[in-house]
């Protein structure tokens, strides 16, 4: 799913840098509000996570690539803001170190699956915490079915960058990188919902507040407790 550098032409790589560089700086800002001593180890390791699983790739048409995200499990584990840092600071290292990634499609990439990855899971986390009951079983079908939109919609946003930057058609591009993404992201669910269950077993208090912890009985009125 990285794009490398040359595919996107200067208006979209433009575009998208302006609303990744925008959204990165008002997580920073709601970072300062959100980091405490508990968060920080685990931003640590999520973002350590994150990293090994991206740099995994398998290659796709367009001269991009494949590779599960991570950002539904780190949306889940630190909220959405957080998550966004760490996987803007993953693909930031990734194109300087890694030349994974290209520098100039570094604001698309961070774009993709920064902000349409973690913001879009949590999305589906909050509406699904609204119409489902509020059970661990339904938690978890949530953080499967999050972590495979996050995926796909990530997919879908790079094909039409690169379509949008004439670099190939629509046509081509969209049905490969979501046909490829389809069993990726059944993957990550497979992937998000295990680390996900492992840690609700484990230690339910970090998961995040905007995503609360529910175990197999119905929740009170009031909710669990931050």
């Amino acid at each position: 799913m990285h794009i490398p550098d040359g595919f996107l032409s200067p208006e979209v790589a433009a575009a998208t840098g302006v609303v990744a560089a925008g959204t990165v700086l008002v997580a920073l800002r709601r970072a300062d509000e959100l980091l405490d001593e508990r968060r920080v180890p685990l931003l640590g390791v999520t973002a350590a996570f994150v990293f090994a699983a991206q740099m995994l790739n398998f290659p796709v048409a367009g001269g991009t690539s494949g590779h599960v995200l991570g950002a539904a499990l780190a949306a889940i584990l630190l909220g959405p803001w957080l998550a966004c840092l760490v996987l803007s600071v993953v693909l930031l290292v990734q194109a300087f170190l890694f030349a994974d990634g290209g520098i100039t499609a570094l604001g698309a990439n961070v774009l993709n699956m920064g902000v349409i990855g973690a913001m879009g899971a949590a999305g589906v986390m909050a509406l699904a915490a609204r119409l489902l009951p509020r059970t661990r079983a339904a938690f978890l079908g949530s953080a499967g079915v999050a972590a495979w939109l996050a995926v796909m919609a990530g997919a879908a946003a790079t094909a039409i960058e690169l379509a949008w930057s004439g670099t190939v058609p629509l046509g081509t591009v969209l049905p490969a990188m979501l046909g490829v993404h389809v069993f990726i992201g059944i993957g990550e669910a497979v992937i998000t919902v295990a680390a996900v269950s492992a840690v609700l077993a484990t230690r339910p208090d970090l998961i995040t507040a905007d995503v609360p912890p529910l175990d197999a009985r119905p929740l009170p009125a009031t909710g669990a407790p931050a």
